[in-house]
């Protein structure tokens, strides 16, 4: 008995592939027209959201949200990178304090610090002493 081997040809034709980018309503799943609807950026307790709306949800959401807005107490603005992100969007906790101005004073005086996380104590007395 002989082995019969069949030898299968792949033809790969060049095709153009077109990405759509297309933006559905979140809470009805009405497709939003180029330059309609919008997101919409958010946050409660703690967690930040986004949600895709069309106009008419988005102005509900707003009206909604409209008598908590006005009595809460606003701890950020919207940044003019407009993203609402990166490091002047942060929220810092009540008493923390930007480091970055202490880890440049560190890292030209010659300690070791890390880009992120904690600055050792010795380092923010010596910081403090010297300014």
């Amino acid at each position: 008995m002989g082995i019969n081997t069949v030898f299968i040809r792949r033809i790969v034709a060049h095709m153009a592939r077109r990405i759509v980018h297309q933006l559905v309503d979140d809470l009805d799943g009405t497709i939003l027209e180029i330059g309609a609807g919008e997101t919409v950026l958010f946050s409660i307790d703690g967690v930040a959201y986004e949600i895709d709306l069309t106009d008419d949800h988005a102005r509900a959401l707003r009206e909604a949200l409209a008598p908590y807005v006005s009595a809460g107490r606003s701890i950020s603005s919207r940044g003019s990178n407009g993203s609402g992100g990166g490091s002047s969007g942060r929220r810092r906790r009540t008493g923390q304090q930007d480091y970055s101005a202490i880890r440049a004073w560190a890292k030209s005086t010659g300690y070791e610090v890390s880009e992120r996380g904690r600055v050792p104590a010795s380092v923010l007395e010596a910081y403090e002493a010297a300014h």
